[in-house]
């Protein structure tokens, strides 16, 4: 792993801190997940198995931080690793598409809801839900998957074109 590497990843995971804290609230206090677009964004980019373990662990800590779900700290550091895992699978499957904005948005909201549903399970499990599973996934979690799509539409084709000519990753 080039340092490098590890710099944009981080930095990545900063501005998704920052997103994190300052989107507004949705549905009883909750709020999607930006963390979310920028730990894709950072599979997307360095699609290896020791940058996805880094890039889960660090978000999911970070989330784990800046959570405002009552006990949701335990189920962010379950739900993280899982999900970009998943993340990571389905990409590599999915390489020999061509349109690569189309591919990624169609997997952010993919990914999105696939964390939503382990962040939620896991919270089930652990601490309880303020609200029924379904007004939560339909109130919450699909909002956040069209909320995170949108972003990702706009953000890869940037973060694409600024490092394909600083010359830090090679898109084909």
């Amino acid at each position: 792993m080039k340092t490098k590497e590890l710099v944009i990843m981080s930095l990545l995971a900063a501005m998704g801190a920052v997103l994190h804290t300052i989107f507004p609230p949705i549905f009883f206090g909750m709020k999607p997940d930006m963390m979310l677009v920028m730990m894709f964004l950072s599979i997307i980019l360095f699609p290896k198995v020791q940058h996805v373990v880094v890039i889960a662990l660090v978000t999911g800590v970070i989330s784990a931080l800046t959570t405002g779900f009552p006990g949701g700290q335990i189920p962010n550091m379950i739900d993280k690793p899982v999900t970009a895992f998943i993340f990571l699978a389905l990409f590599l499957s999915c390489l020999k598409i061509k349109n690569k904005v189309v591919l990624t948005a169609a997997l952010t909201a993919i990914g999105t809801i696939v964390s939503g549903v382990i962040f939620l399970s896991a919270a089930l499990l652990i601490t309880g839900l303020p609200a029924a599973l379904p007004a939560l996934l339909v109130g919450v979690v699909l909002p956040a998957a069209v909320i995170n799509t949108i972003a990702m539409v706009f953000v890869f084709p940037i973060a694409q074109s600024i490092l394909r000519r600083a010359r830090m990753i090679e898109v084909a």
